[in-house]
């Protein structure tokens, strides 16, 4: 099996974390990703052994619209800084994957700076998708084309351009020669071309042993992204709405029929996690903080490998707000966090998930299911887990012989084919058999700040003009004027929609509306 078989993901947002500008002015470079080095040293010490990482190159805004693929955004520092970054990650036995923004450019990347000088005659108008230079954008430049999302400030990249594939097979290339990096993580690989990303796993399959490709894949059949002629994995966002709405509703069903979904697809690796730079904190989202525990030991022991968003392990909120993202990428003062039981729990949740082979590779087979209450093997491995507010009695079947609960640190001698066991309310128990190794007793049982109450900001109008031509921010806001009309809109409601940038599933939505 390859690394990120058994691997548990750190995800950083860089340019928040460090609080970079906002706008990069292309000065000279300002050496921040220095900052990042002491959080290797945290995110190792709370289990986790990968590093995913980005966006890191040139961008004007927030890093998804690049201007240069083969230079470290001046905001974050020089390629030598980032060399030194990830020999530094390497040599804390941390495999690092950077985000690969591969489906579209920012306006001032050098090919599209041709088209708008040369227009007809430029020798780069074919690498991006339908110039139609009889027509104009938003920007005016007299010609438009195929964007990301409703934003002309992303341009869409031909991927079906043998050029294009060259020049993006030859980026790649840069960055394991340069920065030894281990894998990419492509953005909006549910919108990338299959061919074009047929060409990246040959790649990948040569470049370097087990270099990782995962997709951004939202909506789907995973498999269609995840196999062995495209990527290695996706992005698990089906597990990610489960998580958090099967423990609001008390309705572990949902949990386990996306899991057996999943399974049914074949085998696929998948990304998992419950928070990222684009969707809302986890303690933001459960209407009862305690369900933060459940939750994790469901990440780290579902099949697929477990991510864990900076910040999140201590429990931080963020939400969007007025359209934009930024609270959730914020900048974090590392000397000044403090451990709290959830740390805790995720630092053994990882020290587990990277000692027990059978979490990563064990046959995932499902041994009880009520609405509250679940439980679950991995090979050997024996999960449970209980979303009720007071304690649950749990007996199932196993395997005769000792095991040891990681939370608990209690030992069990089973003789008789069951465990019978009295579940904490909002917690669980991850048992291991045949384990020498003793575990000290986490009290996580505390109160935990729940999620600020704030009301729903509504906006009071929107353009008049035809759904087609609004924005995605129009068309969001559209959609949340219309839920207000039907009765009260939630802040669950409102995250939903905010969550949901895709202008052609806005557009739908909006026209579901009588």
């Amino acid at each position: 099996m390859a690394w990120f078989d058994e691997s548990v993901f750190y995800h950083i947002y860089p340019l928040g974390l460090v609080g970079a500008p906002k706008k990069n002015k292309y000065t000279k470079p300002v050496s921040r990703i220095k900052e990042i080095i002491p959080w290797v040293d945290h995110l190792v010490d709370i289990g986790c052994n990968a590093l995913y990482i980005g966006p890191l190159f040139q961008s004007v805004g927030h890093g998804y619209e690049t201007t240069d693929y083969k230079t470290l955004d001046s905001r974050l520092g020089t390629n030598e800084d980032l060399v030194e970054f990830v020999k530094y990650c390497h040599e804390k036995k941390v495999h690092v994957i950077f985000d690969g923004v591969f489906n579209h450019v920012g306006r001032d990347f050098f090919a599209f700076q041709d088209v708008k000088k040369n227009r007809e005659q430029s020798a780069y108008k074919d690498w991006f998708c339908n110039v139609n230079f009889n027509n104009d954008n938003s920007y005016h430049d007299g010609f438009n084309y195929d964007n990301w999302g409703g934003y002309d400030l992303l341009v869409k990249l031909n991927q079906r351009n043998p050029a294009v594939i060259d020049y993006i097979c030859s980026v790649i290339q840069y960055w394991v020669d340069t920065f030894d990096v281990d894998g990419i993580r492509l953005d909006a690989a549910d919108v990338l071309d299959f061919d074009f990303m047929k060409a990246l796993r040959q790649q990948a399959n040569t470049i370097k042993p087990d270099f990782y490709l995962m997709g951004e894949v939202i909506h789907g059949e995973y498999n269609r992204w995840s196999n062995p002629e495209h990527l290695h994995a996706v992005t698990n966002y089906a597990l990610h709405k489960a998580l958090y709405s099967g423990h609001n509703e008390h309705n572990y069903f949902e949990i386990a029929h996306t899991v057996k979904r999943l399974n049914d697809m074949g085998h696929i690796r998948l990304y998992n996690f419950v928070d990222n730079h684009d969707v809302a904190r986890i303690a933001s989202k459960l209407t009862n903080p305690a369900h933060l525990i459940p939750v994790h030991i469901l990440l780290y022991t579902l099949p697929g490998v477990p991510s864990i968003y900076y910040g999140s392990e201590w429990a931080i909120e963020g939400k969007k707000e007025r359209w934009s993202d930024w609270n959730l990428r914020p900048q974090i003062d590392l000397e000044s966090m403090q451990e709290i039981p959830l740390t805790q729990v995720i630092s053994t949740l990882g020290h587990v998930r990277q000692t027990t082979p059978a979490i990563s590779y064990g046959e995932y087979q499902e041994l009880l299911l009520t609405n509250r209450q679940y439980a679950y093997r991995r090979g050997n491995v024996i999960v449970m887990v209980n979303n009720d507010e007071n304690v649950a009695h749990i007996d199932v079947s196993v395997d005769n012989g000792t095991y040891t609960g990681v939370l608990s640190g209690q030992v069990m001698e089973i003789k008789d084919g069951h465990m019978s066991v009295d579940l904490p309310a909002c917690g669980g128990e991850i048992w291991l058999p045949d384990r020498e190794e003793t575990f000290e007793p986490i009290d996580y049982q505390v109160d935990m700040p729940k999620p600020e109450e704030k009301t729903i900001d509504l906006p009071k109008e929107v353009r008049q003009v035809p759904y087609e031509e609004m924005s995605v921010e129009e068309l969001q806001a559209c959609i949340l004027q219309k839920m207000a009309n039907n009765g009260p809109v939630t802040e669950q409601m409102k995250q939903s929609v905010l969550e949901n940038v895709y202008h052609d599933s806005l557009l739908n939505w909006v026209k579901s509306f009588r």
